[in-house]
């Protein structure tokens, strides 16, 4: 696995087939992972997650597997989606058995230097499920700041000088 750049304890790796057995354990957690994200009662198959896997590869998006260093393991997936005009929205999605042990809050302040510092971003932001109170805790604690809510989202954003 081609290691991108790294955190304390993530190797944030290149997307890779390899993977693709964790991928499908987290995509088609219905109870702790795909809620979060307008969840639906499909089931991903590997086909689904190779069709995936090929089109982020051939648009090279800035989708990185989490890895925890010591263990091996498969942590997640976050990435930086719609990049342009110095701009980016945030996508994470963590396993169950990785949810907290501090590598949403980790993670997320890694690709905040990375998306600031080596792509050149000066915005990054994300939209969560209102339900989703870990995880907008993790942006807070990250810098980012609500800036919009709805009955379905809240909209939150950092900038580079933040």
């Amino acid at each position: 696995m081609k290691v991108i750049f790294r955190s304390a304890r993530i190797d944030f790796v290149e997307i890779c087939e390899d993977l693709i057995p964790d991928y499908l354990v987290m995509v088609n957690d219905k109870e702790h992972v795909d809620r979060f994200f307008g969840g639906s009662d499909r089931i991903y198959t590997a086909e689904d997650e190779h069709k995936w896997l090929a089109s982020k590869l051939a648009e090279q998006a800035p989708v990185y597997s989490m890895i925890e260093r010591e263990s091996g393991r498969y942590i997640g997936n976050i990435e930086l989606r719609d990049m342009h005009d110095k701009e980016a929205e945030l996508g994470i999605a963590l396993t169950y058995a990785m949810q907290d042990k501090g590598f949403g809050t980790e993670a997320v302040t890694a690709l905040n230097a990375y998306g600031f510092g080596s792509l050149g971003l000066d915005r990054i932001y994300l939209r969560a499920s209102p339900t989703n109170h870990r995880a907008i805790h993790v942006y807070l604690k990250c810098g980012y700041r609500e800036v919009r809510r709805t009955e379905d989202h809240v909209y939150m954003e950092r900038n580079k000088n933040d």
